[in-house]
C-alpha cells in the first residue's frame, strides 16, 4: 500500500547479545523473518531497514528490504530511543518527497510476528481513531499473585490481598509483547 512504511530499526551495536539482529535462528538471521513478514504481509509501499553496520544493511537487502541511508552514529548508541530511530527514517524518505500516510515499527528480533497481527493493527488505525497499536500478549500467570524481594531478601506478595484468590477469578492482564508498533504518521 503507498503511503503505507514499514521501519525495522536493525542497531549493530547490541551489548547483552552481539550480533543479535543478524544470529542465524533456524536457518536464517533472525531480522529475516521480520523482513519476511513485511512483505509476504502486502501491507507496505515500503520495507525500510534502519542500521548503522554494512553488515545488517547486506543481509537485510538480500532479504529485500530498502536501506535508504545508514544510520547516523548519534542515533546508535545504548540511548536512542526507537521512536527517534523511526522518526529519522521517516525525515529520510520525507526528505525524498515519498508521502507517508501509516508507519509500522516491526522490530528485527521477532521471529514469531504474524502477519494477521499485522494486518489487524493497521486496520485498527483505519477504522478507529486510534492513533496506534500494537502487539499485545498476556502474562503467563496472574499478576495480582505477584511476589518480590524486600530489603532482607525475603519474598512478599506484591498484592497480599489476593493470597487466597483463585488464579481464574483474576484480572487477564497484557504486555508488550515487543513485535511492532503501528502508527499514524502524523
Amino acid at each position: 500500500m503507498e503511503g503505507v512504511i514499514a521501519v525495522i530499526p536493525a542497531r549493530g551495536g547490541s551489548k547483552r547479545i552481539p550480533g543479535k539482529n543478524i544470529r542465524p535462528f533456524l536457518g536464517k538471521p533472525v531480522i529475516g523473518y521480520s523482513i519476511e513478514a513485511a512483505l509476504n504481509s502486502n501491507l507496505f509501499g515500503r520495507v525500510i531497514v534502519s542500521t548503522d553496520s554494512e553488515k545488517i544493511a547486506e543481509i537485510a537487502s538480500s532479504f529485500g528490504a530498502e536501506i535508504p541511508s545508514l544510520r547516523p552514529k548519534e542515533l546508535s548508541d545504548d540511548f536512542t530511543g526507537t521512536d527517534q530511530v523511526v522518526l529519522h527514517a521517516l525525515d529520510v524518505l520525507r526528505d525524498r518527497q515519498i508521502e507517508i500516510s501509516h508507519v509500522c515499527c516491526i522490530y528485527p528480533t521477532a521471529p514469531l510476528i504474524q502477519i494477521e497481527y499485522l494486518k489487524k493493527g493497521l486496520e485498527i488505525l483505519l477504522e478507529t481513531d486510534a492513533d496506534s497499536a500494537f502487539s499485545v500478549t498476556t502474562f503467563p500467570y496472574p499478576i495480582r499473585r505477584g511476589l518480590r524481594q524486600d530489603e532482607n531478601g525475603r519474598i512478599k506478595m506484591i498484592w497480599p490481598e489476593h493470597f487466597s484468590t483463585r488464579s481464574q477469578d483474576l484480572e487477564e492482564v497484557y504486555h508488550d509483547a515487543a513485535q511492532f508498533y503501528w502508527a499514524r504518521a502524523d
